[in-house]
């Protein structure tokens, strides 16, 4: 039940000319009786604050980067009207920073027996599930002298998605495949392709490509065409531990990696392909498998939006058997990890051979812009040597990458900005050689 500034300020003004012109108890009680008596009115006007019933609907899920809006509605029961602030508490990266005072405070009249709504505008700032904290509502009488302040918990949910930056590379990566998958026939047979059509020989073809059959029955020479074949699998792996959680530019490792994971699950889907979710560090900490096609995006978005980097080491082993266990039958296994020295050849390369005698391995790694930058640096002492520190770690990471590749694996290592582009352009080049 608190004192409104307003209050506070009349007895400052009521007090001062008794103190300056006849300072006593009895001028101070003359002008502060009736100020206690307006306050103890104005009080019993006020709108009781714990009869206020509250409901809320609106968004329930948001991507990282965009506004949601959650509607709070208030109904005023009581026969006086309600004049009040609101306080609509959320975690503080619900907001921009600097932006959490005036989108969650709010200030409504309801009239006795009616109900309004106001909307909070939420901006969050991290993925992960939002819920709203406390609904402070202070209800004020006629005269903005006295107030009833109470508290209700209304519980809301909003899960903030990943924000699939990536997408704007989508059409340009479907129009390769098409290219590849109906417009340009194999005239040879390969591993990963599948019968598509035949057609009239034209001089420059593969002999062994002819279909004698076919021609007998014909009066021209035919050819069989292939297609990289449908329905192959991919399972991507997230790993979540502690090196997914450096920053590189402006996100965590481990959030570039989901981007670049689901414009390769959107394309690979579009192609026929089934695509398959497992995040591990010691232990699993997504899994999504089985789904439709048209159910593949949803589901990896669903799952990415609580993941969070682990600060332990990743079990390297522990990865292997659960991605094995996983995918039982051959499939394109697509590894999103560092390609730090110390984890991959103390972890990775030893469990190599376990992947790749079953699997298509390919190896997608986040590569730190900033390092390009300092590699370039010139002009003066530490220029020189932040340049001789990046050609350093270049060097270790490009010999980190020769290994895997010379241990028959696919390695991608690109910047935030790149990742995804590069690692659906691997995928393409894999199918169109035949390799999944």
């Amino acid at each position: 039940m608190p004192l409104t500034g307003r209050a506070a300020l009349i007895a400052a003004l009521g007090t001062l000319p008794v103190g300056l012109w006849g300072p006593s108890w009895t001028g101070l009680l003359a002008v502060d009786l009736p100020l206690a008596a307006a306050c103890a009115c104005d009080f019993a006007l006020a709108a009781p604050v714990r009869r206020i019933v509250l409901t809320r609907s609106g968004d329930t899920s948001v991507r990282l980067g965009e506004s949601a809006e959650v509607t709070l509605t208030l109904a005023n029961p009581s026969p006086r009207p309600l004049r009040a602030r609101v306080r609509d508490a959320w975690p503080p990266s619900s907001w921009e920073p600097g932006t959490e005072i005036t989108a969650s405070r709010h200030r409504l009249t309801v009239p006795a027996g009616e109900r309004r709504r106001l909307t909070t505008v939420l901006r969050p700032t991290r993925r992960g599930d939002r819920q709203a904290d406390r609904v402070t509502v202070r209800s004020y009488g006629p005269l903005g002298l006295f107030s009833r302040q109470g508290t209700h918990r209304v519980p809301w949910t909003v899960r903030v998605l990943p924000p699939f930056t990536s997408r704007k590379h989508l059409p340009a990566k479907l129009a390769r495949l098409r290219e590849l998958d109906g417009r340009t026939s194999l005239l040879q047979r390969g591993e990963g392709t599948e019968f598509d059509s035949l057609r009239e020989y034209v001089p420059g073809d593969d002999t062994r490509s002819i279909d004698w059959r076919a021609t007998a029955r014909h009066s021209a020479v035919a050819v069989r065409t292939w297609r990289p074949e449908r329905d192959r699998h991919i399972l991507l792996v997230l790993d979540t531990g502690r090196t997914s959680a450096g920053r590189v530019g402006d996100v965590p490792r481990l959030d570039a990696a989901m981007d670049a994971a689901l414009l390769l699950a959107a394309l690979a889907s579009r192609a026929g392909d089934r695509v398959d979710l497992l995040g591990y560090d010691r232990r699993v900490r997504a899994l999504v498998q089985g789904r439709a096609a048209r159910d593949v995006l949803p589901s990896l978005v669903a799952a990415m939006a609580t993941l969070e980097p682990e600060l332990v080491e990743t079990d390297a082993r522990g990865l292997a058997a659960t991605a094995l266990r996983s995918a039982p039958r051959r499939s394109l296994l697509v590894l999103l990890t560092s390609l730090d020295a110390a984890p991959v050849e103390e972890g990775l390369l030893p469990v190599l051979p376990q992947l790749t005698q079953r699997h298509t391995v390919l190896v997608a790694s986040v590569a730190d812009p900033y390092i390009a930058r300092m590699a370039m640096s010139r002009g003066d002492t530490e220029g020189v040597y932040q340049a001789a520190a990046a050609a350093r770690a270049q060097t270790e990471r490009a010999r980190t990458a020769e290994q895997l590749r010379r241990n028959g694996v696919t390695v991608v290592d690109a910047t935030p900005d790149e990742l995804a582009p590069a690692l659906a352009d691997a995928y393409l080049a894999l199918k169109a050689a035949g390799r999944l």
